[in-house]
């Protein structure tokens, strides 16, 4: 893909882009020439990741599951650019965010309140964000949005049980991967396209660095269905190059 001209750049926002396979997706979005919006739930951490990023990168705070923040950041995007091209959502979270275990639980340690945190940031936030920037990409001439998941939320994959999964983190990807066609069916009559981008197993502190990718393999799916061509797939799931039954 060649940079585009100052006039044409595109832009694009990454929720939770100050570190792991999010600030890999920045990286990748902004070798590929795009102004990014670096989300980052605090000022200071945003700026400092930002900072090791060559390109157009500009931190934004963000959280997903603030309203209010949402909101200021569609008005200041609007007011400098006056669209959005990408929105990459990859902020996510799971039962160990919010509770000092050494390992995810099994299923029957998960309770209510496991779900309501997860699913408040990995669904609702999602949510959030789409509906809020959904004027501003419509917009753009060719508007993509990426959803990270993971193979651990497909239904009908093999191999994406194996081993102890959350149900809360798994199922909270499920639902993310049914809104994600959802939003495709929707919006099928556009150029918008959405799709589900599965990292795989990543070494990042979300998992204790157990994984066996780096985030830059992680990320590069991510950053493939952002800049999809026009006659690209939406309302999948893929890992890299492969369709997910999820």
């Amino acid at each position: 893909m060649t940079t585009p001209s100052k006039a044409q750049k595109q832009i694009a926002l990454v929720t939770g882009g100050n570190k792991g396979i999010g600030i890999a997706i920045v990286r990748g979005l902004a070798r590929e020439g795009f102004t990014v919006l670096l989300g980052a739930r605090d000022a200071e951490v945003g700026r400092a990741a930002a900072a090791t990023v060559d390109g157009d990168v500009r931190p934004v705070v963000l959280d997903v599951t603030n309203q209010d923040q949402i909101d200021a950041l569609v008005t200041g995007v609007a007011d400098e650019f006056g669209r959005l091209d990408v929105l990459v959502n990859n902020a996510g979270v799971n039962t160990l965010t919010f509770r000092p275990l050494e390992d995810l639980p099994k299923p029957t340690e998960e309770n209510v309140d496991d779900f309501k945190n997860v699913y408040e940031v990995n669904v609702f936030g999602v949510v959030r964000m789409i509906t809020a920037f959904l004027p501003l990409l419509t917009k753009a001439a060719a508007p993509r949005i990426v959803n990270v998941t993971s193979k651990r939320g497909s239904i009908g994959e093999a191999g994406a049980w194996v081993g102890q999964p959350s149900m809360v983190y798994s199922s909270s990807k499920t639902a993310l991967n049914a809104i994600t066609v959802h939003y495709a069916r929707e919006l099928a009559d556009t150029t918008l396209k959405i799709n589900g981008a599965a990292p795989g197993h990543v070494a990042t502190d979300f998992n204790n660095f157990r994984g066996t990718r780096t985030p830059d393999e992680g990320a590069a799916v991510a950053v493939r269905l952002a800049t999809l061509p026009a006659d690209g797939p939406t309302g999948a799931v893929f890992e890299d190059d492969t369709q997910l039954a999820w």
